[in-house]
This record gives structure tokens, sequence and C-alpha cells, in this order.
């Protein structure tokens, strides 16, 4: 398969009669040389290739990670394949999946005994390779037109949570806004993005495995430069706030709601 044989598929996805299932979610592959990238991608209802249509990318928790092109749609997909978010909301939804050698940043663990969890991010390293793929998959994407480079979103729930802040200080001009949820980022990089986009995170406070501190330092870093940021706090919800937060009646109408200038 050819490293542009995605995106000719796209405009076919959703001609055929699908059920209402995460099938719907098509399995596609990107490949950059001798890299491959598995997706699921979902298409709007009433598809037409002569629109430009906005693109959210989401990035699953690291107990998703894998090959097999399935996991990353446990949670959040049904979000996305909801039928008034679908017929409210028309966006191009995409999925990838990260393999079980690499994560969505590079972040990392300690044995630091903090409010952080011992968490940590080396902002010196090199992107990891299947976070350079979501980006390069992005920008093809919106080189064959098909995409509105002023709504590209990103999301991601733990160790996608952390990929989503570090992918906004990689490439800070390609997003227009994020939802982050129980992750965690670098506050030194903050300046990068802080005044480019708004930023919605989600954290339960509550959470025994990323720490709520780290989006709370996150936030407050975010809100000391003038950034546009939302916070949301579950009192007594554990790791899995992604679920308060994919229940939260106005995320996608914020989502939708921003755009680049």
């Amino acid at each position: 398969m050819k490293k542009y044989s995605i995106l000719a598929s796209l405009f076919f996805l959703s001609f055929f009669g699908k059920t209402q299932d995460k099938e719907q979610f098509e399995k596609q592959l990107f490949i950059s040389g001798e890299d491959t990238l598995r997706c699921r991608i979902l298409t709007p209802l009433n598809f037409s290739p002569s629109k430009k249509y906005p693109l959210i990318i989401f990035l699953h928790g690291s107990g998703e990670r894998g090959n097999d092109n399935e996991k990353q749609l446990i949670w959040g997909a049904d979000f996305f394949l909801d039928s008034i978010n679908r017929s409210r909301y028309p966006a191009i939804v995409i999925f990838p999946q990260c393999p079980e050698n690499d994560s969505w940043s590079n972040n990392f663990r300690t044995n630091i005994k903090d409010s952080l969890g011992g968490f940590k991010a080396d902002t010196l390293a090199q992107i990891k390779k299947t976070p350079n793929l979501v980006l390069q998959f992005i920008d093809t994407l919106l080189a064959h037109g098909g995409i509105d480079k002023h709504r590209v979103y990103l999301g991601g729930l733990s160790m996608g949570g952390f990929g989503t802040f570090e992918l906004l200080w990689r490439r800070p001009d390609l997003f227009a806004a994020a939802f982050p949820i129980c992750g965690g980022g670098s506050p030194e990089k903050v300046s990068r993005y802080a005044l480019k986009l708004p930023v919605w995170v989600f954290h339960g406070d509550a959470d025994p495995v990323v720490p709520v501190g780290n989006s709370r330092l996150m936030v407050k870093t975010l809100q000391s430069t003038g950034a546009k940021v939302k916070y949301t706090e579950y009192p007594g919800i554990g790791h899995d706030s992604w679920k308060n937060a994919f229940a939260e009646p106005g995320l996608m109408a914020w989502i939708f709601g921003q755009q680049k200038k």
C-alpha cells in the first residue's frame, strides 16, 4: 500500500451501508517509508467530497496500545458515533493506534514521590515515531484538500492526554483546540501554544494512576500566560474521568466553536 492510498479511500467510506456500531470507523493504514500507522476513520453522515470538513484526532491510553487496529476504539468512539453528534457536528474523526513499544509522548515516570506522581517530561528528546506519524498523516490530509485547515482538533486520554500536550508544543500552529483528559505535560513548553488555541482540560481528583496535580499544574501555567483554558475536575472520580468528560453535554459544541484565524 502506498502512502497516499488512504486518502482516496476517505472519499468512499460513507457510501457503504454500515450498522450502528464501531465498524463504522473504517480500518486504514498510513504508510510513510517503512513505518505504518494503524488508524480507524469515521467520516461524516452524507459525506461530500466537494466539502472541507473539520478533523478530530483522538489519542488513546496506554492500555489500548497494540497492532490490532481495534482496541483504540474502546473509549471515546461511542461519543463520536452518537447520532446527534454526527448530525450536528459533521467531521472526520481519526483514532490512531500506538504500538506496544511506543508512546504518544516523551513523558516518563520516576520514583519521585510528589504531587505529580513522579511524572516528568523529556523536552530535549526527539519526537517518538508514532506521534510523528500522526503529524505526518495530518499534514498529508491537509495537503490533499479535504480538511478545513482552520479546524483541526486534538484530544486524548491518559497516555493520550500527555501526548496531546506534547503535540501542542511540537506543532503549535497546527491545531485549533485541544481537550486532554487525565494527562499532563511540560509547563515550560506552554508558552509555545498558550495564546494560539483554547484548551479544555479534564481530570478526576481521586485519580490513582495519573495524579490530578498534573492537570492542575498545566492549567495553572496556562492561566498564568493568559490562555483560553477551561478546567473541569470531577470530585471522587478516579482514572476513568474520560467517562465523565464524554458525558459533558457541551463538549462537542465547544470543540466546534473553535477555529484558527
